[in-house]
């Protein structure tokens, strides 16, 4: 079989432009053994990220106020199940 994007197989696309414009949102939301902070930035090591862009993403995701709330904040431990 082929997968298809606008009717072309992904498999003559570019790689990087693919990876680029794609997501996965899974059901199941998966948290490392890690800081809220190290959770929201695993990953992306294609740059620095600041904690303004680290409050940001927290804010897209409605979960700031709470994090702040916490005793530790963004440096509060998370488990596998959060």
């Amino acid at each position: 079989g082929k997968v298809l994007l606008d009717g072309h197989d992904i498999k003559a696309l570019n790689i990087q432009w693919l990876r680029s414009i794609m997501g996965l949102v899974q059901q199941e939301p998966v948290l490392f053994n890690l800081s809220i902070r190290d959770n929201i930035v695993y990953g992306d090591n294609s740059r620095e990220i600041t904690q303004s862009d680290i409050e940001t993403a927290a804010r897209k995701a409605n979960i700031h106020e709470l994090i702040i709330s916490l005793p530790q904040g963004y440096e509060t431990s998370c488990g596998a199940k959060g």
